[in-house]
């Protein structure tokens, strides 16, 4: 038998009111043995919901990673090698976030990682999927 715990509250609130509110009746214990005993209908369903959108949001660009990304990306879509365009950068005394010096393959990480997260935003985190309502149930308790 499947009950949720909404309603086990609902009944015991229920259940609390009418006794509560016949206590100061003179026949409480005739009405209270009636309304305790007896069948209450109650509408049960199911429903599931996905979502990818429970992940951390934080952790954005700075200014220094999107200006660094977009001068690699521009000389990168020019035509210019991952080696070239590290000793550019060293050359023109830029630094990487943490203030190190450029190498090649430091150069195809913005590159590569900027691209992870990019996809990985799209298609994992941003995915919508479908609400599952299950079939809706008359049950029957009696107490």
């Amino acid at each position: 038998m499947l009950i949720n715990h909404a309603t086990w509250l609902n009944q015991l609130r229920l259940s609390n009111f009418v006794c509560s509110s016949l206590e100061n009746s003179p026949s409480t214990q005739a009405n209270s043995q009636k309304v305790l005993s007896g069948t209450i209908p109650h509408l049960e369903f199911s429903i599931e919901i996905q979502s990818n959108n429970l992940t951390y949001q934080g952790n954005p660009y700075t200014e220094y990673q999107q200006f660094l990304y977009l001068l690699i990306k521009s000389l990168h879509d020019k035509g210019y090698g991952y080696r070239r365009i590290a000793h550019k950068l060293n050359k023109w005394n830029v630094k990487t976030t943490r203030g190190k010096i450029w190498f090649n393959t430091s150069v195809s990480s913005v590159l590569k990682r900027k691209h992870e997260r990019d996809v990985r935003i799209q298609e994992i985190r941003n995915k919508e999927y479908p609400i599952k309502i299950g079939k809706f149930a008359i049950k029957y308790y009696t107490f």
